[in-house]
């Protein structure tokens, strides 16, 4: 019988310890009750559209009054939420090298990504937190972690990508990082390499890695992980009835003034993995 982690918390002798893992565990626990609020919900709109049976009566069926299953319906997170997983959440950004210093520096784009994404996360009632990649692209991403990385920046990012059946991220014969269909062999450059100004396509996908699941959000370039972040804020729901909770991978295309996103679309549609 594999050990009970709260019982554990308890039987602990040391006081630093005990807290801080008390403290961990919970804000497991308050995620997890955030979930089944949000599988409840999904399960009680389900039933109903199922069966064609009135919230009145779903509510009768399970013992709840007809107000307490609106205010389910009106408080619980909605079904989109599982897109990211269960919680808490960790934002991975890469620090990357500067000549002249000993430490790295994380772009102004990539905090901009991280901030974005957080405030929609938050909106889903996921405690969030961050975490900065090292230089080395050397890391052990935790469960529920989304690194807003691309696969030139992490050995990590790369092995995630690689996992994906529909598409590949890697240099072409000129040195240039780009994404391309794996069946057609198509690929899909930045117009950024292209010397089309104020445009960047970016890869997303929620892949498979040692036994769990990645988040990636990686932009051929960083502004291309902004505009990511930006479309799947605006099309959640949507994004959510197409692929589930299951893993995907998807590759949007921004326009932007500035570091001010003004469009977002779908450049290479969202594919179910298998």
């Amino acid at each position: 019988m594999s050990p009970d982690p709260f019982e554990e918390v308890r039987a602990e002798s040391d006081a630093l310890r005990q807290a801080r893992r008390a403290t961990e565990l919970m804000a497991v626990y308050q995620q997890r009750g955030i979930e089944l609020a949000r599988v409840r919900r999904e399960a009680i709109e389900r039933a109903a559209r199922e069966t064609g049976m009135s919230f009145t009566a779903v509510a009768a069926a399970l013992g709840l009054s007809k107000g307490r299953i609106s205010q389910i319906r009106r408080t619980a997170p909605p079904a989109e939420r599982i897109l990211f997983g269960v919680g808490p959440l960790t934002i991975a950004v890469p620090l990357r090298s500067m000549p002249g210093r000993d430490i790295g520096v994380i772009a102004a784009e990539d905090n901009l990504s991280a901030q974005r994404l957080t405030d929609v996360l938050e909106g889903l009632q996921f405690e969030v937190r961050s975490f900065q990649i090292p230089t080395s692209g050397e890391w052990d991403p935790v469960d529920g972690a989304i690194a807003i990385c691309g696969p030139k920046s992490s050995r990590v990012t790369a092995e995630a990508i690689d996992s994906d059946p529909w598409l590949s991220f890697q240099p072409d014969e000129d040195g240039r990082w780009v994404i391309r269909d794996r069946e057609t062999h198509q690929p899909l450059v930045s117009p950024l390499d292209r010397d089309k100004e104020g445009e960047d396509i970016a890869y997303v996908g929620r892949l498979a890695y040692q036994g769990g699941t990645l988040f990636v959000i990686a932009g051929v370039h960083a502004m291309g992980s902004l505009g990511a972040v930006e479309y799947i804020s605006e099309h959640l729901e949507d994004l959510y009835q197409r692929v589930g909770p299951h893993r995907f991978s998807m590759v949007v295309r921004s326009r932007f003034q500035g570091d001010k996103v003004i469009e977002t679309d779908e450049l290479w549609p969202a594919q179910v993995h298998p």
